[in-house]
């Protein structure tokens, strides 16, 4: 929220969702791709049940960060019958999935440590000539 005076832009404020419909007039059949899509998914499958899909969705918004989906999904998900409970534990599922990721990346580290590139010789830590970086993260 916004402190009276205050000019700055909360990035996490709820109020900015309602630039949705300028940013579908800006791509207006990538919108409606993406819209007809996520209705498909929401409303036209039905192997999974709604209420866990927004469960799904919840722990998932966790995942990518977006206060947004945390917070449509939650109401969603409530408005189903769903608990602090259940919604907690879909978060804690997240949280453990993400961090065993993590931690099973960390292989590529050891491999990356234990593969000898330098060919006898150290690697430069200079960037590359054509000023290309090696890794975009």
């Amino acid at each position: 929220m916004k402190n009276p005076g205050d000019q700055r832009t909360n990035y996490y404020d709820s109020s900015n969702l309602k630039k949705v419909p300028e940013l579908i007039r800006l791509a207006p059949q990538a919108a409606q791709t993406f819209l007809a899509f996520e209705n498909e998914v929401y409303h036209e499958l039905h192997s999974i049940p709604v209420k866990t899909k927004e469960l799904i969705a919840l722990a998932v918004a966790h995942v990518t960060g977006c206060p947004y989906c945390i917070d449509v999904h939650t109401q969603k998900f409530k408005s189903l019958g769903g608990t602090r409970e259940e919604m907690f534990e879909a978060v804690l599922v997240a949280t453990s999935t993400r961090a065993g990721a993590v931690l099973s990346h960390a292989t590529h580290s050891l491999l990356a440590f234990d593969e000898d590139r330098s060919g006898g010789q150290e690697r430069s830590q200079e960037p590359p000539a054509n000023g290309t970086p090696s890794c975009f993260c």
